[in-house]
Order: C-alpha cells, then structure tokens, then sequence
C-alpha cells in the first residue's frame, strides 16, 4: 500500500518535473530561448482550463493519499478492543466506539451491528445491512478517485481542442496571405502543438494515479469485509455460549 502511495508520489514529481523541464530548455547559439511562461501563453485559451486540470489532478492524488491509507480505512488498532466487547455481546459498547472513530471498517460494521437484537440474530437480516452499507462507502470513497479518471479523459480533449483551434488559425492565415511569412504560422503551429503536449502531460499521470487508487481501495474493501465477517462470527460465537 504505501509502495503505491510512493509512485503516485512520484508521479506528481514527474509531473512537475516534465513542465520545469519542458520550461527551462538550454539556450542554443543562434537560436531564441522560450521561457516557460511564453509556451503558456503561446498554447493559448485552452491553457486555462488544463492548468484547472493540473491543480484539481495534484489536490485528488494529495487528498486519495491522505483519506485511502489503511490504517485510516481499517483502523486495525481497534479490533483487539471490538473483539473483547463482542465477545461480553456488548453491542452498545461496539456501537460506541464505531461512531467515535468514523472509518471505513467502523461504519460498515456499526450498520451492521444497528439490526442486531438481544432475542433475535439474524445473519441474512446483518449481512443485508453490510452489504447496504458498505455500497454506501464504496460511493463516497470512489468519488475523489473517480474525479482523477474524469481529468485523464478531459484533459486529451482540451488538447485536442486547442490543436484543432491552431490548425483553424493558421489556415486563416494562409488564406490571408501569410504562406510567404512562417513567422505568422509558427504561433498558430506552436499552440497547437503545446496544446496537445500539455493535455498529455496531465491526462497520463492522473490516468496511472487513478488505477493505483482504484486497485488498492478495492483491495482495502476486500479486507474490510473479512474484518466485519470476522467480528460477526465473534459476536455469534459468545451468544452460542
């Protein structure tokens, strides 16, 4: 887990190191060094909103780092503590300690735990409540990832639109009379370019942060079911005593 945690890490350095790196390039006898800032503008319009597209991809890979890690999802810390009370069939006590410490797991067995009654243990009934619950959780958790896949599909398409948009402008210059003056196309040109480079840039990374997300929050859900069948079968064996 935090193997993965460090790639999606290192691909936000990635990130910023291909735009300072594309930005810096080594002046040439002869030739006129481009600043970073120049190749912005000289992408035009569709800059902006890829720029919206890069800061809302680091701020979901910086949020899914923080909120997806295990020990907040599973909060393993805890199960000594619900396997003591179960095991007394302290269900208030359970219940408790579930919604003092709001996670994943917590959640997903507090619901649970909420159709269990003193007279009554119905599997079918408790497992129907978790399966409820837990499709609860897998929405709200897959929210933020589901946003890194929108931003790799978006992303492309702006740059496809601001390709498209500097191919238009510089066939209007050549039917004005520009195709003796490479100066006039070589923005029109250049914006195309950049255009379709910059969406690349931030589509390729988001999309690769998106599966790793994806992966290991599924892998966290699987656990998290184990746990809760687990503490079932604790609970089911102190009312059998």
């Amino acid at each position: 887990m935090k193997k993965s945690y460090r790639i999606a890490g290192m691909m936000l350095v990635a990130l910023a190191g291909a735009i300072t790196v594309w930005g810096a390039q080594e002046p040439v006898a002869g030739v006129r060094t481009v600043t970073f800032a120049q190749t912005l503008k000289t992408g035009g319009w569709c800059m902006w909103p890829l720029g919206v597209c890069s800061v809302a991809a680091v701020y979901f890979v910086i949020h899914n780092i923080l909120m997806l890690r295990s020990k907040n999802l599973l909060r393993e810390d805890l199960k000594p503590e619900i396997e003591a009370l179960l095991a007394r069939r302290d269900i208030k006590g359970v219940r408790e300690v579930c919604q003092n410490n709001p996670s994943l797991m917590t959640s997903v067995l507090d619901a649970g735990l909420e159709r269990v009654s003193e007279i009554d243990y119905d599997p079918a009934h408790i497992m129907e409540a978790v399966e409820e619950a837990g499709n609860e959780q897998l929405v709200t958790f897959m929210r933020p990832i589901n946003f890194l896949s929108m931003i790799s599909n978006v992303a492309p398409m702006l740059g496809l639109l601001g390709t498209v948009s500097g191919i238009i402008r510089a066939f209007a210059n050549i039917s004005a009379g520009g195709m003796g003056k490479p100066e006039l196309l070589a923005g029109n040109i250049g914006e195309a370019l950049i255009a379709t480079a910059t969406g690349l840039i931030v589509a390729i990374p988001s999309m690769a942060a998106y599966h790793i997300f994806k992966n290991n929050f599924i892998k966290n859900m699987s656990t998290m079911g184990r746990m809760v069948g687990h503490f079932m079968n604790v609970y089911r064996n102190a009312s059998e005593q």
